[in-house]
């Protein structure tokens, strides 16, 4: 039985889930930990995600985890550094990341693809990115669906997030900017950039996987506001207030969209456009010589959400491991891979 020896950098809530999948799955092996807050350095690994002590602590030197010659990263910080992914690269371990930043080679600067490129050489090392949105949902399902088309109008993934049960102040209020007054057409221009530069990339992957590749991109903001005041986790949103934002990114050809991803946030579903919100999940609309319309909702109740949500990013990068090991050394994207498939032998039960 192949076991694989694995580093998990960073501990948000994403990383502690990947970090608790990596200590229960039976064909893997924690190597080491790396986080980015002193309060966490010297901590175990088992008492950040909330399992058992397993004697392995916590670091905040890439110097120690480099040394420790770990078959793979599983690199999830909250901004993505070059000079770390190169130094780990170089060092030979394989990484698997849920940064948007490479999951289309060609979308990255020049210079930095080829940087990356030769670290990989040079350690004979491989990296891949991926996690649920963008990743899954705007690669691995759109592949599938087409698989069955011979001809292709058009795909569009609206994805549905209910954040209403996030007791999250600062993160809704502050950063995500609801139950703020409607934003100026600049913070909407911002907004869709930043989306964009996320979820562009893997719109682009799959139309090059399809031969239609796309002639642009292009991303459009905007928002709704609440019909009346409403409590949520976090607060109240006050009526007129920012209480759902959609964005809209469109990969197009020959002056068409051909595959589209539209990010709908909301905080109640009573709001003053008619935006038709659906529960938190996908809806995916598929046209062409074979039409698909698919409905993939998530039946977890509200107080849950936040226990079961991180899995949805976490444990794909985790079932990948034994696949970007195994590749070619260079930046891997979904289609240099083979289907990702899960091995959930001795899978431990959630109740």
């Amino acid at each position: 039985m192949t076991s694989y020896r694995v580093v998990q950098w960073a501990t948000g809530n994403i990383g502690m889930r990947s970090l608790r999948a990596i200590i229960e799955h039976p064909k893997l092996e924690l190597a080491g930990v790396y986080v980015t807050s002193d309060a966490k350095a010297g901590r175990d690994a088992g008492e950040l995600c909330g399992v058992e002590p397993i004697g392995i602590c916590a670091t905040r030197s890439i110097d120690e985890i480099i040394a420790l010659e770990a078959d793979c990263v599983l690199y999830m910080p909250q901004a993505c550094n070059f000079d770390e992914l190169c130094r780990l690269l170089e060092s030979g371990a394989n990484v698997i990341t849920t940064r948007s930043e490479l999951l289309h080679p060609e979308s990255l600067e020049a210079a930095v693809r080829e940087r990356i490129e030769q670290a990989c050489h040079r350690g004979k090392s491989s990296i891949h990115s991926t996690g649920v949105s963008p990743g899954f949902i705007t690669e691995a399902v759109p592949l599938v669906l087409t698989s069955i088309q011979r001809r292709l109008d058009r795909l569009h993934i609206h994805e549905f997030a209910d954040v209403s049960s996030r007791n999250s102040p600062s993160m809704l209020f502050e950063i995500m900017g609801f139950g703020q007054e409607p934003p100026p057409p600049a913070a909407l221009t911002g907004r869709a950039h930043y989306l964009g530069q996320s979820f562009g990339p893997s719109l682009r992957l799959v139309a090059q996987a399809l031969s239609l590749p796309l002639d642009s991109v292009s991303a459009v903001s905007e928002t709704a506001n609440a019909l009346r005041d409403t409590p949520i986790a976090a607060g109240t949103i006050r009526r007129g207030r920012v209480a759902a934002q959609r964005t809209t990114v469109s990969g197009m050809r020959k002056g068409q969209t051909l595959l589209a991803f539209s990010a709908n946030w909301y905080c109640t579903k009573e709001i003053d456009a008619d935006w038709q919100l659906r529960d938190t999940g996908w809806h995916i609309q598929v046209e062409g010589d074979t039409p698909l319309d698919i409905q993939a909702r998530s039946p977890v109740p509200a107080e849950r959400w936040a226990q079961v949500s991180p899995n949805l990013t976490a444990h794909r990068p985790v079932n990948a491991i034994p696949y970007v090991c195994r590749a070619a050394p260079g930046i891997r994207t979904t289609l240099d891979l083979p289907q990702i498939i899960a091995d959930l032998s001795e899978a431990p039960t959630f109740h």
